[in-house]
This record gives structure tokens, C-alpha cells and sequence, in this order.
């Protein structure tokens, strides 16, 4: 099957978050939610077979940035990635990791009884485009270049528990970990090798220079398509793979065709140019309910979005960082009307979320603080913390105006409100905030992975374990690691260390209890909502039951994609 989820979070454009749910939440994971709207066969009624040929056309409005795993940091790149590279293990539609056809393990990995040891056997079927068979070397060298700080891997902790690794023989790789790691099951099952020998001769310091993951000419892959062609800002094209070593995908050929925003993406569909759009906006979702021709699933996602704040002094004139203390922070949350965001922008298709584990997944206690709209106490608040009223209204402090500037990506309309809303709410208590859309594949390699920003709303979607170590502690400042507000908070840093030291669910569960109890009051970011995930497919597109796609799991709008057919193939 496509592999569904990832090395942790990754960056999400139309729809990102964290699935913090128990199906997010590998190891308590948790079935698809019921009800999900729209057909499971979206022809409807009797279907012909399945049928080879065609292709399959899917609209995003953001470009991919690198496809090598070691380095993708954000949804569109990782999906694309989904259908070329294959993984050591599969997940079922409840989040569970399975040994499938399309995974390269032949079985479920051996963990010794102290749990610091992973024994992976692959099969012996597997191969490269390039004709070579996929090793047990692949894996180990991968695992090695995750964990080695030169890289500068986004995920490098999920991998920087690695004690060692064994190439026991050409099929099979021991893993021995320093400590015990819940999450590194998932790290396992998620895992897409690379070929070690595209990297021959190669320093790890100057991987991310290599063609790999942005030439597809020099992409070597073992997926069921591979990659033959990319025009930037414009579209991505994959072709079947002729040579592919699990079952032959019916469709010849995927192609990812980039519009310039949501509007233009919706009469797409409309239009019938496009076969799947992955991330219906709420505001055009009404034009395509109901149209002929056009099917939408919905469904609560691994997915939320937030304000971001960043910490490092050197983002800002002066170095005065405006947050710096806690009691401004909460002012802000208290500024911002996020149930308004909610039936106003998100319509009701979404929640207020305030920590970072998601409602009813098993990681969430109830314990988060929960900011009410509150302009009078923000007010309060930040009197208390020193802010006074300057000539023009802004508030200042030490000879500092209270101003900002707030990034959110380019052409995704709810974000674009969310900011709007965010600066008239804090405009009404004395902040003043300059808004600034940028491209999302540029603004995640100039700003977001290097940290150089003020503040940002963006959005998560997770793997499928709570642990979040990666995004909050400051062990993983850029590049190595996801925090790129630079957040530093000593005693979560800890708490999260022992979340994953243990196996057990519900020891983990009382110390994710108290890191939404402490996070939320300390607020590296005003959590905002969780939103569902909405796709819209053409009735051209089929699938079996048991292949539709799974909204619930990270990137499960492409479940199972290999075995999908087009109905009007061959004609």
C-alpha cells in the first residue's frame, strides 16, 4: 500500500497538524472516525473491474522542495515522496503497522525483551530503478545519516537514540538503541531508505547539496511510480513503474498540477482538469457539494494549525524579543477570538485546540489551559507585564513599540484570515501586527527551517505518536530538528525525554497530562484549532472498499493509490 505518514511532523499547507489521536499516536492508535461523508465508491452503484492505464491528475497550490527523505520538512513533498519511495512497513486504516506487498520488510520487526534492540528482515524482492537490489546496507546507511548532526536532518530525533547499526546480512539490519524509545516503532515503520550507493563518495555535511530529491534524472527510487519530471511552480509528473517488484499500479501515470490559490483550484474541479483536490477550502466547498461528477470525503484529520512565536533575539531590532515573558504570551491568547475562527472561517468543520494533542486521541488528559476571548484580561494582562500606551496608541515597553510581523504561506485562503482576524484582535489591545504572504516552498527553506522569522501561522500534521520532542525542545534548534522558534523550556524539554522512556501507555499518558498542562501555560504557541481534512475525487477515480482513502491517517487522502484505477482507462 502508499505508504501513509511520516518521520514525525512534518509542515502543512492546506491542511497541516499534528495527529496527536490515537491514531496518531503510534502505539494507541485509533480507528477513522465514523461518518466520514461522501461515497466509498465514488462512481456509485455497480462497478467494472479495475482497469490499467490513464492519468491521474491531483491539484495542490504549493510546489514540492526535495523528495530525499532525509530532508523533507513539509506535506506536498512528502506525498509525492509516498508514491516513489516504498517504506519498511505499511499502516492499516486504524494506524496499526502492518507488514503489506508494497513494504519492503518481509515481517514484523523482532524487539528484544529490554526494547533497545530492532531486528528488520526485508524481503529479497525489492530493487532500485536503477536495477540494484534494495540491502540491508540502504538501511543501515540511511538510519546512520538521520542520526549524524552534519546532515542537518529535520528528523535526526528520531533517529538520534541510535546506538548502532548491524548489517547482520544482505537482508537483515539490527538497530540497537541507547535508551528505550516508544516512538522509534514508527520511526522504523516509516523509515524510506535511500541507496547508499547514489551517495558514494559523498561527505554527510554535503548531502543536501546533491541532486537527489530535486533532479529527477538522478532520483533513483523504489516506489510503484517513479519521478520523470518536474517544472517548478508549475507541476510534478510520475510515471509507472515498468520494473517495480510489487504489484503493478493500475494507473500509468500521477501528475501533481500546482495553481496559483484555492479559488483556482476549486474551478479546476469544477472544470474537470483535476482528478483529486487533497485540501477543499471551507468557502469552496459549497460550489462543489452536490456537482456531477465530483465526490467529497470529510472527515476530523491529524491536522491543526497555530501562531507561532520565536524567541531568538536575533529575528528582531535590537534583539527585544516582545514575548519574551510568559504574561505577554497569555495576553495574546486571551486577544485572539479563536472560537470565531472557528464558526467563521472554519464554518464549524473544526475545534478549538489548546495543546498540542489532538481531542480523543489517548495522549490528551484535558489538562490544557484554555484561553477564553478575553480583550479586557489581555489588557490586564499586559499592563501588568510592564506594556503602556505610546502617543499612537501601540503599546510600548523599555522604548520598544509593541509591533510584529506575522508570516502565513501565499494562496491558502483560511490562513489569510486567520492573520487578518489575528491583527485586528491584537490591534484592539495596542499590538500592531504587519502581515506578510509568501510562497509555502520558499518561505519553508528562507524562513521556517532556519528559524529566521518573527511569528508565523502555519499548522502541524504528525506521524502517529504523540511524542513532539522534535517541534518543542531546544536540543533540536535548526537545522537540526523542527523548533524553529527557538523555544527553551528546561523542564518540558525533560518531560518529554520521559514520555518516550517507557513503553507503557498510560505512564506515558500522565506525563503528556502534564506537558499540555505546562506548554499551555507557557506557550510557545497560541494553539488555534484543529480543522477537518476535506478532499474532493472525480467519479473517474475507483477504488475497493477496502482501498478509499482514510482521511483520519497523515496523508491517508492517498491510501492504498497503487491499487485505484480510472474508470474511462484504455478508452
Amino acid at each position: 500500500m502508499v505508504r501513509t505518514g511520516r518521520l514525525g511532523a512534518v509542515l502543512a499547507i492546506l491542511l497541516v497538524a499534528a495527529f496527536v489521536l490515537a491514531a496518531c499516536g503510534q502505539g494507541g492508535s485509533q480507528a477513522p472516525a465514523q461518518g466520514e461523508q461522501g461515497q466509498e465508491q465514488p462512481a456509485g452503484g455497480e462497478q467494472a473491474g479495475p482497469k490499467k492505464g490513464g492519468t491521474l491528475t491531483v491539484g495542490t497550490f504549493s510546489d514540492i522542495i526535495t523528495i530525499n527523505p532525509l530532508f523533507i520538512d513539509d506535506v506536498p513533498s512528502q506525498e509525492v515522496a509516498n508514491l516513489v519511495l516504498a517504506s519498511l512497513y505499511d499502516v492499516d486504516p486504524k494506524g496499526n503497522l502492518v507488514v503489506s506487498e508494497t513494504s519492503l520488510a518481509a515481517e514484523m520487526p523482532e524487539i528484544s525483551e529490554d526494547g533497545l534492540t530492532y531486528t528488520v528482515k526485508l524481503k529479497d524482492t525489492p530493487k532500485w530503478t536503477d536495477g540494484k537490489p534494495v540491502t540491508a546496507e540502504d538501511v543501515a546507511w540511511t538510519i546512520e545519516m538521520y542520526r549524524t548532526p552534519e546532515v542537518g536532518s529535520p528528523a535526526i530525533a528520531y533517529f538520534d537514540k541510535v546506538d548502532k547499526v548491524e548489517v547482520v546480512d544482505e537482508h537483515t539490519v539490527r538497530v540497537t538503541l541507547k535508551q528505550v524509545y516508544a516512538p522509534f516503532i514508527y520511526a522504523l515503520g516509516d523509515l524510506q531508505p535511500l541507496p547508499k550507493h547514489a551517495f558514494e563518495g559523498v561527505a554527510p555535511a554535503d548531502l543536501q547539496k546533491q541532486p537527489y530529491g530535486t533532479d529527477p534524472a538522478k532520483t533513483i527510487t523504489n516506489g510503484p511510480w517513479k519521478w520523470t519530471e518536474w517544472t517548478q511552480k508549475q507541476y510534478v509528473t510520475l510515471e509507472r513503474n515498468e520494473d517495480y517488484w510489487g504489484p503493478e499500479p493500475y494507473i500509468d501515470r500521477v501528475v501533481f498540477k500546482i495553481y496559483a490559490d484555492q479559488n483556482t483550484l476549486a474551478q479546476a474541479m469544477l472544470n474537470h482538469e483535476i482528478d483529486v483536490l487533497t485540501g477543499v477550502s471551507i468557502n469552496t466547498l459549497p460550489a462543489l457539494e452536490g456537482q456531477p461528477g465530483i465526490n467529497i470525503l470529510e472527515s476530523p484529520g491529524p491536522v491543526y494549525d497555530y501562531l507561532g512565536f520565536n524567541f531568538n533575539p536575533d529575528n528582531f531590532p535590537d534583539g527585544f524579543v516582545p514575548w519574551e515573558s510568559q504574561k505577554t504570551r497569555q495576553a495574546i491568547a486571551h486577544a485572539i477570538n479563536r472560537q470565531g475562527m472557528v464558526d467563521s472561517i472554519l464554518k464549524g468543520h473544526g475545534t478549538i485546540l489548546n495543546g498540542p494533542f489532538l481531542p480523543g486521541s489517548w495522549a490528551d488528559a484535558g489538562t490544557a489551559v484554555n484561553y477564553e476571548y478575553d480583550p479586557e484580561k489581555a489588557k490586564q494582562l499586559l499592563a501588568e507585564d510592564g506594556w503602556t500606551p505610546g502617543p499612537d496608541g501601540i503599546l510600548q515597553k523599555d522604548g520598544h513599540k509593541f509591533e510584529f510581523t506575522l508570516q502565513t504561506n501565499a494562496g491558502n485562503e483560511r490562513r489569510e484570515h486567520v492573520v487578518s482576524v489575528i491583527q485586528q484582535n491584537l490591534q484592539e489591545v495596542g499590538i500592531k501586527v504587519n502581515i506578510q504572504t509568501l510562497d509555502f516552498s520558499s518561505w519553508v527553506n528562507d524562513y521556517i527551517v532556519p528559524g529566521k522569522y518573527q511569528a508565523i501561522v502555519l499548522g502541524w500534521r504528525l506521524s502517529l505518536d504523540p511524542d513532539a520532542e522534535s517541534i518543542f525542545s531546544s536540543k533540536y534548534f535548526p537545522p537540526n530538528g523542527q523548533n524553529s522558534g527557538w523555544y527553551k523550556n528546561e523542564e518540558i524539554d525533560r518531560l518529554w525525554v520521559e514520555g518516550y522512556s517507557t513503553t507503557d501507555q498510560e505512564e506515558r499518558k500522565q506525563v503528556y497530562a502534564e506537558i499540555a498542562r505546562l506548554i499551555s501555560q507557557d506557550l510557545p504557541y497560541v494553539f488555534l484549532y484543529t480543522q477537518n481534512v476535506i478532499a474532493a475525487y472525480s467519479d473517474r477515480v475507483k477504488w475497493a472498499e477496502e482501498d478509499k482513502p482514510v482521511l483520519t491517517l497523515p496523508d491517508g487522502w492517498q491510501y492504498n493509490m497503487e491499487k485505484w484505477w480510472l474508470a474511462d482507462a484504455g478508452s
